[in-house]
């Protein structure tokens, strides 16, 4: 099963609250806010900000009001790219690598299958903007992402 890690859950969630923190002009967050508002342990949420910050999709700032807000407006940061920052590289399987080899590279008849369905899902998130992310979406953009993309494999 394809699974986000709770690091890639937990950065996408603070993206998207400082996303919002933008949005209503006030500002940077702290981690400590981050962590509070959606209950995440507060020493893992500040390594994942400082990954965030290594890959430069957030800055931070130091200081009695420092804090993390976004390096670029919300609508050019991805899921994709967030994703990538915290779990590397979105591989499905071990034949989709860079390497691409395993016991069975010989025998294999779904590698091509495979490698399209990652190209797929890549592509999907890519398209999925930190702006874009709310719980609800309205009509507009539900006709823009249909979910049998995901498994189209032409």
């Amino acid at each position: 099963m394809l699974k986000l890690t709770k690091k890639a859950d937990y950065a996408l969630m603070a993206m998207k609250h400082l996303a919002d923190h933008a949005q209503a002009g006030t500002g940077s967050a702290s981690a400590k806010d981050v962590a509070d508002s959606f209950g995440i342990p507060p020493e893992a949420l500040a390594k994942i900000l400082q990954r965030l910050v290594r890959a430069g999709l957030l800055l931070s700032h130091h200081g009695t009001h420092g804090g993390y807000r976004l390096a670029r407006a919300a609508h050019t940061i991805s899921a994709f790219e967030v994703i990538q920052a915290i779990d590397g590289p979105l591989f499905i399987t071990s034949c989709v690598t860079v390497r691409g080899e395993c016991g069975q590279s010989d025998r294999c008849n779904i590698r091509e299958p495979l490698r399209k369905v990652n190209e797929s899902i890549e592509a999907v998130l890519k398209r999925i903007k930190i702006s874009h992310m709310r719980e609800e979406p309205d009509a507009a953009e539900s006709a823009v992402g249909k979910p049998a993309e995901l498994v189209t494999i032409v």
